[in-house]
């Protein structure tokens, strides 16, 4: 289905009125229920958040809210992503790994993660897994409750402001439907959210190794649900500063703080 952002390029009070919401950083749904308030009788000043989202984040992709300012302002057509791949899924807008940005392999720049969940004992409990790809330093979400897509949403979005600006560039993650509000996180943090093809872990590969290191504190088949944050900043402190051979013996920690100190030339232009 095209995504109707045109509805905000021809409408300008329509538009003005989202792009203030937007820069008080209220969300697309927020926006969209304040206007059936402020507007009961004006059919003209209706959009629905599915609309906005999609002008500001799959039209605008990358350059999310700047570009959309400007995309809306001047009225002109909004730029059509390249190389989306669609999926018949329970997830929608999926961008897949195939279209990740090439230099993200090499693994030189920092900020780059992948991402998953550890699932406990009948698939009633989990913990969320942040591995940052160059060092391998890892950052866990607490999820004591639930592990749908609000909660997950939830927590990335308070791990991914607490990173340094410099780590906040990539997440790339499986299918699982506790991703269904990627782009809520994208909006929110700027980061955008990558991928996985089905049955292909390999994709995720330093995940992958740290989700086994982390079965020796949260073993399989145990409810996942008791672990206090305390504990999981503890378990990922342990992870953080145990040497690594491809990092010659240095910890994910100090790799991290030795890029963050002196960042690859490549990666200086674009942090401000």
């Amino acid at each position: 289905m095209r995504p109707r952002g045109g509805k905000l390029a021809a409408n300008d009070r329509l538009r003005d009125f989202v792009q203030t919401g937007l820069n008080a950083e209220h969300s697309p749904e927020q926006i969209s229920l304040r206007l059936q308030r402020d507007f009961p009788d004006d059919p003209e000043m209706r959009v629905s958040h599915e609309t906005i989202y999609q002008a500001l984040y799959v039209e605008g992709r990358g350059q999310l809210r700047r570009e959309l300012g400007s995309a809306l302002r001047t009225g002109r057509t909004l730029r059509k992503t390249r190389g989306r791949t669609r999926l018949a899924t329970r997830i929608a807008d999926m961008v897949m790994i195939a279209d990740r940005p090439d230099d993200i392999e090499d693994r030189v720049v920092p900020g780059h993660w992948e991402g998953d969940l550890i699932i406990g004992k009948e698939g009633l409990s989990a913990i969320g897994t942040l591995v940052e790809r160059t060092t391998g330093y890892v950052m866990l979400l607490h999820l004591p409750e639930r592990h749908g897509a609000v909660e997950v949403r939830d927590q990335m979005i308070d791990a991914i402001w607490k990173m340094p600006a410099q780590l906040r560039r990539t997440v790339t993650w499986d299918q699982g439907i506790e991703m269904a509000r990627h782009a809520d996180i994208t909006i929110a943090t700027g980061v955008d959210i990558y991928f996985c093809d089905p049955h292909s872990p390999w994709q995720r590969g330093s995940n992958e190794n740290t989700n086994g290191l982390l079965r020796q504190y949260f073993p399989k088949s145990t409810d996942l649900s008791g672990y206090h944050r305390d504990y999981l900043e503890f378990v990922a402190d342990k992870l953080n500063d145990r040497p690594r051979k491809r990092l010659d013996a240095a910890t994910p920690r100090e790799a991290l703080n030795e890029l963050l100190s002196n960042p690859p030339e490549s990666s200086v232009a674009t942090t401000t």
